[in-house]
């Protein structure tokens, strides 16, 4: 069985937790909770960088211990707290994957809500951009343009992605891979729109 961290993939990136090892609760603590088909822990969302990252990154904020919404098919809602402020974000995991790359961390998309960011969309890739990198996502017959940071991509318009994906059927992530080879990970849409106004009923927007 495999087991998988409910951490989004995103806060890999060290608010993003890229490497996607955080079970449940925080680092250090393993807490799963069962999930239809599988046994998942909970992730926590990577926070969105700027195009261009800094060279000497902030000190990521801590992060309290995920809380489950609720499983909606294929997408997982959840919550948490950053700074003592109320993060609330679904996701999923891939689904399909070409080429599989030895050693490559979990993939996952996740759509988080902050109190002053809103639908934040970011790709959890499992392995290291190369500087400049972009990442097209395309939703059924709409690509949309992503930018990357470290080992995630970031929506550079969430709204038009949220959007998008609240009409689609599947995801399909093309990114360039180590040696730049390219990469296509697949994503289902099945759940996403309950998943989603589940966040956005425990995060509303001020």
């Amino acid at each position: 069985m495999r087991i998988h961290s409910l951490l989004p993939a995103a806060f890999e990136a060290r608010f993003a937790v890229p490497a996607m090892v955080a079970c449940y609760a925080v680092p250090a603590m393993v807490a799963c909770l069962a999930v239809p088909a599988m046994v998942a822990c909970l992730a926590v969302p990577a926070m969105a960088q700027a195009p261009k990252p800094a060279a000497h990154p902030p000190a990521a904020p801590a992060v309290a211990t995920p809380k489950k919404l609720g499983a909606f098919d294929d997408w997982i809602a959840a919550t948490h707290e950053e700074a003592g402020a109320k993060v609330c974000y679904a996701f999923t995991y891939a689904s399909h994957s070409v080429p599989t790359l030895p050693g490559r961390g979990e993939v996952v998309l996740t759509v988080t809500q902050r109190p002053a960011a809103r639908d934040e969309v970011a790709l959890s890739a499992g392995f290291p951009y190369a500087q400049g990198a972009t990442v097209t996502l395309q939703v059924d017959q709409t690509g949309l343009d992503f930018y990357t940071a470290q080992r995630n991509a970031f929506a550079r318009d969430g709204k038009a992605a949220v959007a998008a994906m609240a009409k689609g059927k599947e995801v399909q992530a093309r990114s360039p891979g180590p040696r730049n080879a390219p990469v296509v990970d697949t994503f289902s849409l099945r759940g996403f729109s309950a998943a989603y106004a589940a966040i956005a009923k425990a995060c509303p927007a001020r």
